[in-house]
């Protein structure tokens, strides 16, 4: 999203068109309930009894701490270019350091207090062989504590990884405007834009920008989409996080901690607030900031006349990462270790540019696709009819590198001439939003399968100041599922 005070010409070219009245709720597509999933919880035995040069033999066992699982998936990273060469009792995979080990036919069922084993050979250099530092069961991080009840986004009846692969191409059907802004005396709103979404304990918790003469966070809840409309609207000014700017929220688990995070921007610095209850808008603490000196020299010296905007926070097994835009062509990348979240983000680089600051402008979104060792990148551009839309790179690691997915004007991610409007076409831009994941934790885990994604759109009439535009939220489900 734009910082508060842009105001730019760019945003004068949303001019107006022929009226199309506002799809009502009730023409949404429906989407599949989401059925709940097991309460997360593990730990992991890991040792190498017999090493030699060159090589080793390791056993793994893994016990499941949270609620029964039909179906699991093992991932860890390698420090020293160890490889798994030969496996037993499960399925092992790698690319580049990130091993994924999963189930054979017959271990499939981990019960309550249940154990499974499974071992490997593997080479290694010389007799350097440290074992792994962490390790994620099924989207979770292993540490021996059961986290929360969560949820699922795919309609799979098994734990088993899905079958399946992003497209090289997408369609979508939107729904009609779900979530508009509720003004109050003291919240006269005129937008909600830049949502978060996770989908919890039978409910879809949304947390989004608002704006009056300036920019606040609200949370608003529900267990259906239908009712979406209708839920009320919390402003987070009223818990700790306060009054002034704050804006783009991005919300997740992290499962180390066992804490739930709120990412936001301040206007100077990425910051977060913190709560072990996602359900109590009331209980977010205080915000405090990622970045001790303020914007790394990196992004002041490739700035420009842009802005520091829309904060990502994504983590593997070993380290976790802020990713942020500066309305230039640039999108950045922090990293910190998992054990030092949320302290210690340093090492920030350019992880992708373009020329053209319209076509890598803001709101990057990067995801774990379950079941493989890949990674989505999402980011929003402005188009060459002005009209916001996402393009999207796939890669190996979170670090990269990025390859085109679709990310063409002709070819893209989302954008209005490849998004459906059953009810009638409300919005021609398709801009900031998050995806619907299976997982809530900090690994950010989508499913390939039949993708939802939460996004703003407005009247394609409306124009006028960036920040006055009357951005509503709509919900984007693909309809070219390779599942």
């Amino acid at each position: 999203m734009f910082f508060a005070r842009m105001f730019t010409s760019r945003r004068t070219r949303l001019t107006a068109v022929a009226a199309v009245p506002l799809i009502a709720v009730a023409t949404l597509t429906a989407v599949a309930h989401q059925p709940a999933a097991a309460a997360p919880g593990c730990s992991v035995s890991y040792s190498a009894p017999s090493q030699w040069d060159g090589g080793f033999t390791a056993s793994v066992a893994v016990t499941n701490l949270g609620d029964a699982i039909d179906g699991w998936t093992l991932t860890w990273s390698f420090g020293a270019g160890q490889q798994v060469k030969q496996a037993w009792n499960a399925q092992a995979t790698q690319s580049g350091a990130e091993v994924t080990a999963r189930n054979v036919s017959y271990n499939a069922a981990i019960p309550t207090g249940g154990r499974v084993e499974f071992g490997f050979n593997g080479s290694s250099t010389g007799t350097t062989n440290p074992s792994p530092t962490a390790f994620t069961l099924n989207g979770t991080l292993c540490t021996g504590d059961v986290g929360p009840t969560t949820t699922t986004t795919t309609t799979t009846t098994t734990g088993n990884p899905p079958v399946g692969n992003l497209p090289s191409s997408f369609r979508w059907n939107s729904s009609g405007v779900l979530i508009s802004p509720k003004p109050d005396a003291t919240h006269p709103n005129v937008a909600v834009k830049d949502p978060s979404v996770i989908y919890h304990n039978g409910k879809y918790h949304v947390f989004a920008s608002t704006y009056t003469d300036g920019y606040n966070l609200m949370y608003t809840s529900f267990s259906d989409w239908s009712q979406a409309s209708a839920a009320p609207h919390y402003y987070l000014d009223r818990s700790g996080i306060g009054a002034g700017y704050r804006a783009a929220p991005q919300v997740f688990y992290f499962a180390p901690q066992r804490l739930w995070y709120l990412v936001y921007q301040t206007g100077s610095n990425a910051s977060y607030s913190t709560t072990t209850d996602i359900s109590n808008p009331a209980s977010w603490s205080t915000p405090k900031n990622f970045y001790a000196n303020g914007m790394p020299q990196i992004i002041r010296d490739n700035i420009g006349n842009g802005y520091w905007v829309d904060f990502w926070t994504v983590c593997d097994t070993a380290k976790c990462y802020l990713f942020s835009s500066d309305d230039n062509g640039h999108l950045y990348r922090s990293e910190t270790s998992l054990a030092q979240f949320p302290n210690g983000f340093t090492n920030t680089v350019i992880a992708m540019q373009d020329s053209n600051r319209n076509r890598l402008f803001e709101a990057a979104n990067v995801y774990k696709i379950a079941g493989k060792n890949q990674w989505l990148l999402v980011h929003e551009a402005i188009g060459s009819d002005g009209r916001r839309w996402f393009r999207s790179w796939t890669a190996p690691s979170i670090t990269g590198p990025w390859t085109a997915l679709a990310d063409t004007e002709s070819n893209p991610f989302a954008r209005a001439n490849n998004v459906s409007f059953p009810g009638g076409q409300w919005t021609r831009d398709i801009s900031h939003g998050e995806m619907v994941r299976t997982n809530v934790d900090q690994t950010m885990e989508i499913s390939p399968c039949k993708l939802s994604y939460l996004y703003q759109g407005m009247d394609p009439n409306a124009g006028g100041e960036y920040n006055k535009l009357p951005w509503r939220l709509g919900l984007l489900t693909q309809t070219n599922s390779t599942c």
